[in-house]
C-alpha cells in the first residue's frame, strides 16, 4: 500500500501525445497524478474540465497535471480534443500502474475498476499527498490549496 512520504512507483505509459512517459521526466516539478475511471463520463469530464480550468494556477506553482485511466489512446485523444484539455492523459489498459498506486478496487454498483484518486508527487519523486475519494467539482482548487502550503 502506498503512503504519503514514500517513493512514488515509476511507470512507463503511452500518452495522448503519442509518446511513452515515465515518472523520472517530471523530476524537479510537482506532479499532480490523478486516476479516474473513464473518459467522457459525467464525473470524469467534470474533473478534467476543472483541472483544465485551474491549469495555469498549478503551472505557476511548478506543477504538471497528468490524468491516468485504462482507456485507450484513441479514447483519450477524443476526450482531450472534445474538451480542449491542455494536459497529458496516460493509458494503462492492463491496470498495472493503477494497481501499483492503489487506485484500483471496488466501485460499488460499477464493480471493480479504477478509483478516483489523486497523488501529489514532489520534485524528488516522493508522494506528498494522497487525495482519496475525490469529489470531481473543485478538486483542482483542493490541489492548488495544498501546493500553496509547500515551500520546497
Amino acid at each position: 500500500m502506498i503512503k504519503e512520504n514514500s517513493k512514488a512507483p515509476d511507470f512507463s505509459l503511452k500518452g495522448s501525445d503519442g509518446k511513452t512517459h515515465s515518472l523520472s521526466e517530471f523530476k524537479g516539478k510537482y506532479l499532480v497524478l490523478y486516476f479516474y475511471p473513464k473518459d467522457n463520463t459525467p464525473g470524469c469530464t467534470t474533473e478534467a474540465k476543472c483541472f483544465n480550468r485551474g491549469m495555469s494556477a498549478l503551472k505557476s506553482m511548478n506543477a504538471e497535471i497528468v490524468g491516468v485511466s485504462s482507456d485507450s489512446i484513441d479514447s483519450h485523444n477524443k476526450f482531450s480534443s472534445k474538451y480542449e484539455l491542455g494536459f497529458l492523459l496516460l493509458s494503462d489498459p492492463d491496470h498495472k500502474t493503477i494497481k501499483e498506486y492503489g487506485a484500483y478496487g471496488d466501485r460499488g454498483v460499477f464493480g471493480k475498476g479504477t478509483l478516483r484518486k489523486t497523488y501529489i508527487i514532489g520534485k524528488d519523486g516522493t508522494i506528498l499527498k494522497i487525495f482519496e475519494k475525490v469529489k470531481p467539482d473543485g478538486h483542482d482548487e483542493e490541489v492548488a490549496s495544498f501546493l500553496k502550503t509547500r515551500n520546497d
